[in-house]
């Protein structure tokens, strides 16, 4: 299956935005999937961006490797860190930050990882290292590879990973001219007992993750983060509008304990685009890009993905035989969280940020494509993006 797809929007940091996506499911190895977009707004930012999940090494069966790459440039971004003149003693990113605490300036971002993902022999990838998941008309009939219980051992794919990174932010801003660089790995245990992870009907998903920057090469510091995520699905069945009703709900946390304030300056912290962050494509989508960021977050989000009957591309013949549209979803939800200065879990739970939207999202040659309408106290934000949110 291909995916050849252009697409517009707007928002704060791109303006009026055209781009393109592509993608390929079962190539280069009928394992694998890729993925690339490009897209340019009238406010001078670029992006450029590409990955794959599930390439594999010959004579290493149990091997996954799931690389990523984005390049991107953004005219007068704004980006939550310290330095704006007019909040001197504000810390930027806080619970309680004003809203207009961030640096404005033009951005390059460099952002790589891979994933290497070893699965381990037990549940359902004891026996079946590769799934064979059978999908009719965007829905899985068969093959599922998780849900049939919470015993590990006995259900879902279990994965042990690594997975190095490298990203460099360049800030030239009229408060702010200079770099943000991190370079580090992450180690996770990832139990994956969703039944189908491209578009979970049921199961859960667990991730333990401990990430860690050992200040190496070019880093602007070194930092450990420790990180905990459970999903969960439960399909509701049939109603006379829709052919499925599925509840998803995601719990993540996480904290920093490196962290060292001694009142004037916080060293071994994280870069405010990792770490105990919220807002943006994946956690807060009211909000923009990690408009909080402190030692420590906590996040919790709530979706009903409802399938209805009818798809309407059904009626542009034209259009369905080019685009492949086998499903749209129409997907209320609401998010809160909160990030702190320590791991406290009153704290945590207290004066919590919300938001509040719905999404359209189509299953489009094997990939889920979404956009995300959400609102908040600072606005109302459009997120656009491959895949379902959770365990990205």
């Amino acid at each position: 299956m291909r995916l050849s797809l252009p697409f517009g929007f707007y928002n704060e940091t791109f303006g009026l935005t055209a781009g393109w996506v592509l993608g390929r499911v079962g190539y280069p190895q009928p394992t694998a999937r890729v993925l690339g977009t490009v897209m340019a707004g009238s406010e001078g930012s670029q992006l450029a961006f590409a990955m794959a999940q599930d390439l594999r090494i010959p004579g290493i069966d149990r091997l996954f490797i799931d690389p990523v790459l984005s390049l991107g440039h953004y005219g007068d971004a704004d980006t939550y860190i310290d330095g704006n003149p007019d909040f001197a003693g504000q810390r930027a990113g806080t619970n309680d930050s004003d809203q207009d605490n961030f640096l404005s300036g033009n951005v390059s971002d460099v952002f790589s990882r891979v994933r290497f993902k070893y699965l381990l022999p037990i549940g359902h990838g004891r026996d079946q290292i590769i799934p064979d998941y059978k999908v009719l008309d965007g829905a899985l009939y068969s093959g599922a590879t998780g849900a049939a219980s919470l015993d590990p051992f006995e259900s879902g794919r279990s994965f042990f990973e690594i997975r190095p990174f490298q990203r460099a932010l360049d800030i030239d801003g009229e408060d702010f001219d200079g770099d943000i660089r991190t370079n580090g790995v992450d180690v996770a245990y990832f139990w994956d007992n969703r039944d189908f992870p491209y578009n979970p009907s049921a199961g859960n998903g667990v991730r333990l993750q401990y990430s860690r920057d050992f200040g190496l090469f070019d880093s602007s510091d070194s930092w450990t983060v420790v990180q905990a995520e459970v999903d969960a699905y439960h399909d509701f069945g049939r109603s006379g509008w829709f052919r499925n009703r599925i509840f998803a709900f995601d719990l993540w946390t996480a904290d920093t304990p490196s962290w060292d304030d001694d009142g004037d300056v916080i060293r071994h912290r994280a870069p405010s685009y990792t770490g105990a962050t919220l807002g943006g494509l994946w956690r807060m989508r009211g909000y923009p890009a990690q408009r909080f960021n402190d030692r420590s977050a906590i996040y919790y989000s709530a979706e009903m993905r409802l399938t209805p009957h009818r798809n309407p591309f059904d009626n542009w013949p034209a259009v369905q035989d080019h685009l492949g549209v086998e499903w749209i979803q129409i997907v209320p939800f609401v998010e809160i969280g909160r990030v702190a200065g320590s791991y406290d879990l009153g704290e945590l739970h207290s004066d919590m940020k919300w938001n509040a939207g719905a999404g359209l999202r189509a299953w489009v040659q094997g990939f889920v494509v979404r956009a995300d309408t959400a609102f908040s106290d600072e606005g109302i934000r459009v997120q656009m993006m491959i895949g379902q949110p959770f365990q990205f």
